[in-house]
């Protein structure tokens, strides 16, 4: 199987390099936005299997995006992973209330983050034995 489309939203320019170039170094395709309206816009017309979304973002916050994603139609089947500096008691469950399927603080362990990413997406595609070696 060809390896996903994963969109990264994430307002930090430093950790939008960071997270894509993880990601790409282990095979990934990466589309990136720097605000919730961009990735709105990128997600349904690109169609990412996984969506990592930061919380804090300029103008709409990544939960309110997250909600948006879930209520659309075109974007409803696309699995978002809060990624987020907030690690704070009842964010995660904000998250996931939101729509969210995971949640990963930030910051990222780089040398965890590639196989933490195919966990999910195995766990999004029904594969649960879907670990991929690094």
């Amino acid at each position: 199987m060809s390896k996903a489309k994963i969109l990264i939203v994430e307002d930090n320019l430093m950790n939008l390099e960071l997270v894509s170039d993880v990601l790409e170094a282990h095979g990934y395709e990466v589309l990136q936005a720097d605000t919730g309206r961009k990735a709105l816009e990128i997600a349904g017309r690109e169609q990412p299997e996984l969506v990592l979304m930061d919380i804090q973002l300029p103008e709409m916050d990544g939960l309110e995006v997250t909600r948006l994603l879930k209520e659309d139609e075109r974007t409803s089947h696309i699995s978002v992973i809060a990624l987020t500096a907030h690690a704070m008691r009842g964010d995660e469950e904000r998250a996931r209330e939101a729509g969210c399927s995971g949640y990963i603080a930030k910051p990222i362990n780089t040398r965890e983050f590639a196989g933490v990413i195919a966990d999910f997406l195995a766990e999004s595609r029904g594969d649960p034995g879907g670990k991929v070696e690094e």
